[in-house]
């Protein structure tokens, strides 16, 4: 009975889900409420619900300030400089572009947001592409490759979702397969140099050399400095404004000065030069990166204290830390809503004890040669499923059955979430038409859904074969 309902519940999940005919927050909240109605658990819900809430406080806490720290660092310009400097070393040659490319995705990917990370990538590198004749699949293939490896950081999407759904923290997901993140990192090198010389080739067979190279030397200097302005723009709505004070003016500095509301004996709060902000916003990304690597505190901890430290010094005064909130409060919302609307799921099916009875018949008809390698099963086929399945409903629907089911053959969950993220929604939301965000990269590169999967789709499959080598090298998770 509770074997069938929890699969029944799992299955109109997907369904509404995947078709959307019900927004991920509701079908969440409501069918597991539902199912828990239908079981006879009536008189517990409450306590389950609000047990489920609590095991993913820590993680919605976390995914909140993560979101408004590094949307800040992004509306700082931390990644300004960066973006000028990769363009100057490139120098023209579509080989050095496409690394640089790759490089300055798996840069600016460190926030775990696709979405910012394809705005940031493309506005700066298509016009570079476009003035060389590049293939602009190029360009949404590489930048699809580093956001698809670096999505797996454990404030990213999937790491989290994975957290949230078996109730585990990141120092058991994300740390040991660290290092098959590094592999990844690697690869999408290698993939970028090998097509980027496929492109230099391309293009020294259509045009005559030595014209063509006069032209690009002296257009890459105006390179150099276009993609780096338009970048900015996107970032900050008003280029000539202190980059550091949210409400634009035509005199920033003045206005940082004069805060409205100010009268006689308030203290003035001069801006920090640009320079040392850049350079003090840098110190503190490392400072909490590291931090993280280290564990010197629990994630929540770290982010909540970068967040108020980087707030007070890039926005001093009250009516900019409010308007900061203001302008970010709807990402924030909309992440954090989800992962406790995924407490309300997980509390309900685990005391209600549907996930053990659904995890008994799967392990009664699965084979018990397949059940000691699920790991490297999950790993392989969570890319192409991505495909298939939101990653709401892989998570949340999916991961918590096949964790039990490796449970029963004495295989540890946290090897399974571990072996979902190489793949699932990490190298492969990129390419998922279940995902918003994918169609800001193909249509800013001016592509097609198809013809972005068709060029990059064994370039990102072989990304994950590549980090479940990797795993399985460095024992985050056995063959």
């Amino acid at each position: 009975m509770l074997a069938a309902l929890g699969f029944a519940t799992i299955a109109v999940l997907l369904l509404l889900t995947m078709t959307k005919r019900a927004s991920v927050l509701v079908a969440l909240i409501l069918l597991p409420v539902l199912a828990a109605l239908i079981g006879g658990f009536a008189g517990d819900l409450g306590e389950l619900i609000l047990g489920g809430l609590s095991k993913v406080a820590p993680t919605g806490i976390m995914i909140a300030f993560a979101v408004l720290y590094f949307s800040l660092m992004v509306d700082a310009g931390l990644f300004d400089p960066l973006i000028r400097g990769l363009l100057r070393v490139a120098r023209g040659d579509p080989l050095r572009i496409t690394v640089a490319t790759a490089v300055l995705t798996l840069c600016v990917a460190l926030d775990g947001d696709g979405a910012s990370t394809f705005l940031i990538t493309v506005s700066a590198l298509l016009p570079v592409y476009k003035r060389l004749g590049m293939n602009p699949l190029v360009l949404s293939g590489v930048v699809c490759l580093g956001a698809g490896v670096m999505n797996m950081v454990p404030w990213g999407g999937p790491t989290v979702r994975a957290m949230a759904a078996l109730k585990l923290d990141s120092s058991e997901v994300f740390n040991p397969v660290l290092p098959a993140m590094g592999f990844g990192v690697v690869w999408v090198l290698v993939a970028s140099y090998l097509l980027g010389r496929r492109e230099r080739n391309r293009l020294a067979a259509l045009a005559p050399r030595g014209p063509a190279t006069d032209v690009r030397e002296d257009e890459d200097e105006r390179d150099d400095r276009e993609p780096a302005a338009s970048t900015t723009v996107t970032v900050t709505t008003e280029p000539e404004s202190s980059p550091h004070a949210t409400p634009a003016t035509a005199d920033g500095e003045r206005q940082a000065l004069r805060a409205p509301g100010d009268g006689p004996g308030t203290v003035r709060i001069p801006p920090l030069p640009r320079t040392w902000l850049n350079i003090f916003n840098l110190l503190l990304t490392i400072a909490l990166v590291v931090c993280l690597i280290q564990e010197v505190m629990p994630l929540p901890v770290l982010f909540v204290l970068g967040f108020a430290i980087a707030l007070l010094v890039n926005h001093p005064t009250w009516e900019q830390q409010q308007a900061l909130l203001d302008k970010h409060a709807k990402s924030v919302v909309l992440v954090t809503t989800m992962i406790f609307a995924a407490g309300v799921l997980t509390g309900i099916l685990t005391g209600t004890r549907m996930i053990d009875e659904m995890a008994e018949t799967l392990v009664s008809v699965v084979p018990d040669s397949l059940g000691s390698h699920l790991p490297v099963a999950v790993a392989v086929t969570g890319m192409p499923l991505s495909m298939v399945f939101t990653p709401d409903a892989y998570y949340f629907g999916v991961l918590p059955v096949l964790a039990e089911t490796a449970q029963g053959f004495g295989t540890d969950p946290a090897e399974v979430a571990r072996a979902a993220i190489l793949g699932q929604m990490t190298t492969g939301f990129p390419l998922s038409p279940l995902t918003a965000s994918t169609f800001i990269l193909v249509g800013m590169s001016g592509v097609s859904l198809g013809e972005h999967q068709r060029f990059i789709f064994r370039w990102a499959f072989a990304t994950t074969l590549v980090m479940t080598a990797g795993a399985l090298l460095t024992g985050a998770f056995p063959l």
